[in-house]
């Protein structure tokens, strides 16, 4: 049996959940925050908030399996609310993510000795160092989720890039990672009995951990429901651009604003995510473009239906989920290689891989799109049919396809 934990619960961590439920593998499915989006709570809490929450519903098949710990969860999404946002800012915030990661890492290691018959542990990087610790000394199996670029990857290339444009330095977060915490990060995969990546990109950037020995697996995140509908755009309509993510420089985003610039007179762009710095991108920039600071899982897919193409110039990513969603929803995708995409997507097929830092690229890409809209038209047929390939449900049986022969060994 299993105990798998997260703080968030993201789209894949649920499904990784469930998976293990069905198969009889999960014993408990530890988060911090397990909200009821159809109580009645819910329709009293500001709009900003009810779309955070939504994201903390869980399927009722998960209720059986799932322990909280809430607390400081609780705390990190009010304190902002609060004018608090002090207190969970920054990594060694008492409010902050890292903070969060942490408590729940050490309530899930406490939680072992009261659970004899769990005989494997899951964790997620940066969340499961004291779980694989007490998980050693009990002699059970260490089970660990890569999903990001491996951290020493991510520094080198956020350092030439803040030499590069040292404008954008405050949204490079990596950069200002402590040594305890990448140390932390490479205790965990030392610990690690098995290593699971979703992507070639994430796993050949552990090529760079020193001493790693545990197998390592590349299982491909899946898509949602393919979207029915097709946008058919006029031959004189603006190309419609959309883009979700974090606004920082991570995300290539300062390369895809020079991009739309240029061809301000024949595209409209959306831009769907957070500010990471005040003043970053500049407000003028923002301003030109339909910009959602956030918005909720489903209104994203909606966003999609209604765009012609997704770009995503990121420096790193160990599998971008949003490319997958993005070509569900019909859209041909504009990604560089560094976004574990280029396992899924065939160049020049459901969309075009390009280099990273490449303004020019973009424009080139786009520009293509626009004056070939039968090219669009057949990308967007091509997005569709190969995402309707890299369905959850195959994720979740080659999931436990990795796994049962590590937890249940032939006798």
């Amino acid at each position: 049996m299993i105990l798998l934990s997260h703080p968030f619960g993201n789209q894949n961590v649920r499904h990784a959940a469930l998976a293990l439920a069905r198969a009889g593998l999960l014993r408990e499915f530890w988060t911090c925050i397990r909200w009821n989006e159809h109580g009645l709570l819910h329709h009293c809490l500001p709009p900003g908030m009810q779309r955070e929450l939504r994201r903390r519903s869980f399927p009722v098949e998960l209720d059986p399996f799932i322990r909280t710990d809430p607390w400081r969860e609780w705390g990190r999404q009010i304190a902002p609310r609060l004018g608090l946002a002090a207190l969970a800012r920054g990594d060694a915030s008492f409010l902050s993510a890292n903070a969060t990661f942490r408590a729940l890492d050490r309530r899930v290691a406490h939680r072992l000795a009261a659970c004899p018959d769990v005989t494997a542990v899951y964790g997620y990087d940066d969340g499961a160092l004291e779980t694989f610790r007490a998980a050693k000394a009990a002699r059970m199996i260490t089970i660990y989720e890569h999903p990001i670029t491996y951290w020493r990857k991510v520094r080198r290339l956020q350092e030439e890039e803040a030499d590069l444009h040292p404008e954008w330095k405050p949204t490079l977060l990596a950069l200002h990672d402590s040594p305890e915490k990448v140390a932390r990060k490479d205790e965990e995969l030392a610990l690690a009995d098995l290593i699971l990546t979703p992507s070639t990109f994430s796993k050949e950037s552990l090529s760079l951990a020193p001493g790693l020995s545990a197998p390592i697996h590349v299982n491909p995140y899946g898509a949602p429901p393919i979207c029915t509908a097709t946008r058919v755009p006029s031959a004189g309509e603006k190309l419609k651009v959309l883009f979700v993510g974090s606004l920082g420089q991570a995300k290539g985003i300062s390369y895809l604003l020079e991009a739309a610039a240029r061809l301000t007179n024949h595209i409209e762009m959306t831009l769907v995510g957070r500010r990471m710095h005040s003043s970053i991108p500049e407000s003028a920039a923002l301003s030109r473009w339909q910009w959602f600071p956030s918005l909720p899982h489903d209104e994203v897919l909606r966003q999609m239906a209604l765009h012609d193409v997704f770009v995503l110039p990121s420096l790193h990513e160990g599998f971008a989920l949003v490319l997958l969603e993005a070509m569900s929803q019909g859209l041909p995708l504009i990604a560089t290689s560094n976004t574990g995409i280029g396992d899924i997507l065939t160049d020049e097929r459901e969309g075009f891989l390009i280099p990273i830092r490449s303004a020019d690229a973009i424009v080139e890409k786009l520009e293509q799109l626009i004056r070939n809209r039968e090219l669009l038209a057949e990308m967007s047929a091509a997005a569709k049919r190969t995402a309707a390939q890299c369905s959850w449900d195959g994720y979740e049986r080659r999931l436990v396809s990795i796994l049962e022969p590590v937890i249940r060994p032939p006798s």
